[in-house]
């Protein structure tokens, strides 16, 4: 079925894409930890480095997911869904869902084991949004990373590989 209110972004749509990111950032209470700018996302976009959807409502673009493949030594190749974000003020229209509906059928068409995400612990309305659609919140895995001066500092040890 067809959404007029959902469609794949273009080069066009990245700085929409970046506000969009902005505005995540700051409902996540971590405006400071965006560092990416226009320039470099649409260095990665041309690199096809991710996907992302455009969402409108009344004809307007009220937000945006961001997605790309990753690969699971369990489960193979695997949908990421890296960013999904509606305008407080635009939610409640089942945006979200058609959203979701729209990447699990990706998923499959794309022949992939697993379509993840990740939602912060204190973020309930999108957990319990995610409940509807029958994800499961797993409590055991936990994220690492580096970044920034703690890669860096990491690279220092480097070992060269043939």
């Amino acid at each position: 079925m067809k959404s007029d209110n959902i469609r794949i972004a273009d080069y066009n749509d990245l700085p929409f894409v970046l506000e969009m990111i902005h505005a995540l950032a700051e409902y996540e209470k971590a405006p400071e930890a965006v560092v990416i700018n226009l320039e470099q996302l649409e260095k990665d976009f041309k690199e096809e480095l991710f996907e992302a959807l455009i969402i409108k409502w009344d004809g307007q673009p009220v937000g945006m997911a961001l997605y790309y493949f990753r690969y699971s030594t369990w489960k193979g190749k695997s949908l990421y869904l890296e960013d999904l974000f509606i305008k407080p003020e635009s939610r409640g229209h089942g945006l979200g869902k058609k959203v979701m509906y729209f990447l699990a059928d990706y998923a499959c068409k794309s022949e992939c084991g697993r379509f993840e995400w990740q939602v912060l612990d204190w973020n309930t309305p999108s957990i319990e949004f995610y409940k509807t659609l029958g994800a499961e919140i797993d409590p055991e895995w936990m994220n690492c990373r580096l970044e920034g001066k703690a890669i860096s500092e990491l690279a220092k040890y480097s070992i060269s590989i043939d």
